[in-house]
C-alpha cells in the first residue's frame, strides 16, 4: 500500500475568518510541501470572485444572486462580531498593525505554492456565478475531481 501524504481542504464558507483560516492552512501545507487541493463550493465562491465587475450575460434569477453575494475578497464580512462591518474593518486593521498576511495577500501566495483552486461547477451554475468573473488561475470542477484529490489525501477538511 502506498501512502498518500496530500491534503484537501472544501471552502463552503465565503466568511472572511473562515476563508483566512483555510488559506493558512493551504499555504502552510504547501510550504511543507505537500500537495493541496482546495475545493470552494457554495459561498466558499464569493472568495474566488473578482472585486470588479465583469460584463457577462446572465438570467433574473444569477444577476439577483450576484447582487445579494459579496464580489471578492475584500468584501467579505466575519462570521461573528462583524457589528454592520465594524468587526470586519477592526480585524483587517488589527492584522495589518501586527504583520498579518491579508487574505487577499495569502490567496496569492496560495497562487504562487501552486496550491489547486477549484470552483465547484454546480454550484457556480446554482449561484449564476460565471468562469469569467473568478480571479485567475482557478480550475473549474466537479465533485468528483474533488473526491478523486481527497481518496489520495490523508487530511481532509470542511470549513
Amino acid at each position: 500500500m502506498i501512502f498518500i501524504d496530500n491534503k484537501t481542504i472544501v471552502v463552503f464558507s465565503g466568511d472572511l475568518d473562515k476563508a483566512i483560516a483555510s488559506f493558512i492552512i493551504a499555504n502552510g501545507a504547501a510550504t511543507m510541501d505537500k500537495k493541496v487541493t482546495m475545493f470552494f463550493t457554495f459561498w466558499g465562491l464569493n472568495i474566488l470572485r473578482k472585486s470588479e465587475n465583469v460584463p457577462v450575460e446572465k438570467g433574473f434569477i444569477e444577476k439577483m444572486f450576484g447582487w445579494m453575494m459579496p464580489q471578492g475578497s475584500e468584501n467579505l464580512k466575519l462570521s461573528n462580531m462583524n457589528m454592520f462591518g465594524l468587526g470586519t474593518k477592526m480585524m483587517r486593521q488589527v492584522m495589518r498593525n501586527k504583520n498579518i498576511d491579508s487574505l487577499e495577500s495569502l490567496i496569492k501566495s496560495a497562487q504562487a505554492n501552486g496550491i489547486e483552486m477549484l470552483a465547484c461547477q454546480m454550484s457556480m451554475d446554482v449561484m449564476g456565478i460565471k468562469k469569467e468573473e473568478l480571479i485567475d488561475g482557478v480550475q473549474i470542477a466537479g465533485v468528483g475531481s474533488y473526491l478523486s484529490a481527497a481518496e489520495d489525501s490523508n487530511v481532509n477538511l470542511f470549513i
